[in-house]
Formats: C-alpha cells, structure tokens, sequence
C-alpha cells in the first residue's frame, strides 16, 4: 500500500499532502494536550510496531503482497490521533531512509494509512466494544473487526487514487502518463486481497497486541476503552510495567526476516518495467503502459533508499545475509523511532490527563 513516487501526478500528490496538514495539526494539538511524558515516549514503541508490522510481507491473491499497518493498535491504545502522528513519522522514516514509499507520495500515504486506518478503527471500535465488552470475547471480536475494516478502507482510498490518473492524466495520444490501471482494474486489485487476507492479519494482530498489553500494562492504555470506562478498574490499577512490551518489540525484531519469504511484488509499488509487465499480464488490450513511470522525480535525486537491501543484492547474499540485513533494517527502525519520541517527551508535562499512569 506504499505509493511510490511517479504512480499519481504531482497535482495528486499535492492535494494530498495539504489534506493531511489540518490532520496533523488537530492530532499534534491533542496529543501535546492529552498525553503526558509517560505516553508520549510509548507512542515511540508504538510507532515502532507499526514500522516492523509494516516489514511482515504476506503473499496475496494474484502473486502480490501485502502487510499489516498497525494503525488500528496505535488507535486503540492511545487513541487516533496519536495514531496518526506515530504512522506519519514511521512512514516518513521508511520513505526517507529506506525507499519504502514515495517521498512526494508520503502525503497520500499517511492519509491512507495514518488518517484513515486509524479514525475509521477508532470508530467502528467503539460502535462494537459499546455493546460487546461486558462479553469475554467481545473486545478481541472488536479489535479484530476495526482493524480489518480500517486497512479494508484504506486500500480502498488507495486503489482510488490510483484509479483516477489514467481518467485525468494522459498525454497527446491518450496514453496514460502516470498509474496505468483505470478504477475497474485497481478497487478489486487492491481491496480483493486485503479483503481476504490483509486485513484479516490487521485485525488479528491488532486484537493480539493490544490484548497482550492490556493484560501485562494495562494503564498505559488511554485510547477509546479507557476513554468509555471500559477498561476493568482492577486492571488499570495494577502496576505498569512495560518490559514484556519491549521483549514483544524484540522478538518481532529478529522476526523480520520472514517477510522475505513472501514472493511477488505489492501490487502498484513496481518499478517502470514492472508496471509495463504488469500490464502486458493483464490481458485487456484498452490498457496502455505509462509512459511516466521512469522520468526522473525529485526522491530519485535524493541520496536516501535501501542501501542495505541494496547491498544484500549487489553482494548476492543468500537468505541468511539478507535475513541479517533485515533485522538491522528492524534495529535502525526502532532505535530511530524510539529515541526521536523519547527527546519529543522531554518536551510535555510529566503528569497529564492520564496521571494515574506507573513508570515502567
């Protein structure tokens, strides 16, 4: 679900971008506001579930991959809008140091998947734990549930933006310049596969995760359960400790490589010349190949990308040196990603909204 850069036109990528600056603007308000320095530091550990959620490939229907975001989890445990801050900041991260998503696309990726995953798990949460949550199962089903619908609908916000470039953007003979594949082709190309398997993992992880956390730290949760009082009040008072927290982020670290066993490509984050095979494997002689998708865009003059995936290709590495290279993608990630908002939470208060919350 990583639009690269050159598959929507610049105009896309602009209206996209201003769209998600009201986004980011509420959502830093609210959690300068609503999170204190205890949080604010877990948000960093959940923005980095969310970056190695994001390294877990699966195969899909048709040949294609695709993963978990973990939007939904960061929603439920600290509610949407720190959501929307922490899978901003992991996808820039990917776009910047990894090449992992577009650097002028980063615009429509976080509202894809950090505005509207998270809102939309937020809300259907709610709607099913208001009713479900006096059940045993009836908080996992919900869990499962938002998370399935809210990267559900987020493929669909990217299949249409993928679908409307050939409508509105084509050159003198009529050949598209940017993403080839009308709507027809990319809403069941994209939305079939998570549909079926995508998203299902979005739910299960979501419910795992944030199950497990509830239960080993249970008062640094302050999304929509604590917000509803929901959440038990023996449970909340025990004390939190989040060390089997950072033992899960760990294991899911040296977990990594198992998205390498995944074969295919995500369906529309080719290159040029995949693009073009793809096409030609489509079958539908009304289709045409951009013409677009190999002019130079100003990320290709970036000096960031995989270098480390790079080298485990150019050095021919077998499964177990790119397995290495990896985990040291998932190290980098994490470490990155957690110190940045450790230095952020030495900015806010110590004691907030929250302040019956326990130190580690």
């Amino acid at each position: 679900m990583h639009i690269p850069d050159n598959y929507l036109s610049p105009q896309t990528d602009a209206v996209m971008a201003v769209a998600m600056v009201p986004v980011w603007v509420h959502c830093i308000k609210k959690v300068r506001a609503t999170l204190d320095r205890e949080h604010m530091a877990f948000l960093g550990i959940c923005a980095a579930f969310s970056f190695l959620l994001m390294m877990f490939n699966v195969p899909l229907p048709g040949g294609t991959t695709g993963h978990a975001v973990g939007g939904a989890l960061i929603a439920l445990l600290l509610g949407p809008e720190a959501a929307a801050i922490a899978v901003s900041v992991a996808l820039a991260l990917q776009a910047l140091l990894f090449g992992d998503g577009g650097v002028l696309s980063f615009g429509a990726n976080c509202f894809n998947m950090a505005f509207v995953l998270p809102f939309v798990a937020a809300i259907v949460f709610r709607a099913l734990n208001s009713r479900l949550h006096d059940k045993s199962w009836g908080t996992s089903v919900s869990a499962i549930v938002s998370g399935w619908v809210g990267l559900c609908l987020a493929a669909l916000c990217a299949a249409i933006e993928f679908g409307i470039q050939p409508m509105l953007f084509t050159n003198a003979s009529g050949a598209p310049l940017y993403c080839p594949f009308p709507l027809s082709v990319a809403i069941p190309a994209m939305l079939i596969p998570h549909m079926l398997v995508a998203g299902v993992i979005e739910g299960v992880a979501t419910a795992a995760i944030y199950g497990f956390i509830k239960k080993t730290a249970p008062s640094i949760i302050v999304g929509p359960e604590a917000a509803d009082g929901q959440l038990a009040a023996d449970g909340t008072a025990k004390k939190t400790s989040l060390i089997p927290t950072l033992i899960l982020v760990a294991v899911l670290v040296v977990a990594t490589p198992l998205g390498l066993l995944a074969t295919g490509d995500a369906w529309g984050e080719w290159d040029a010349e995949g693009a073009a095979t793809a096409v030609q494997e489509a079958g539908d002689d009304s289709l045409q190949a951009s013409v677009g998708l190999d002019t130079p865009t100003f990320a290709d003059a970036l000096p960031t990308g995989d270098y480390l995936q790079a080298y485990s290709e150019e050095q021919g590495l077998g499964f177990a040196g790119q397995a290495v290279m990896y985990i040291l993608s998932g190290v980098i990630g994490v470490a990155v990603l957690t110190i940045t908002f450790r230095l952020v939470s030495l900015t806010v208060k110590e004691s907030g909204a929250h302040g019956n919350s326990r130190a580690a």
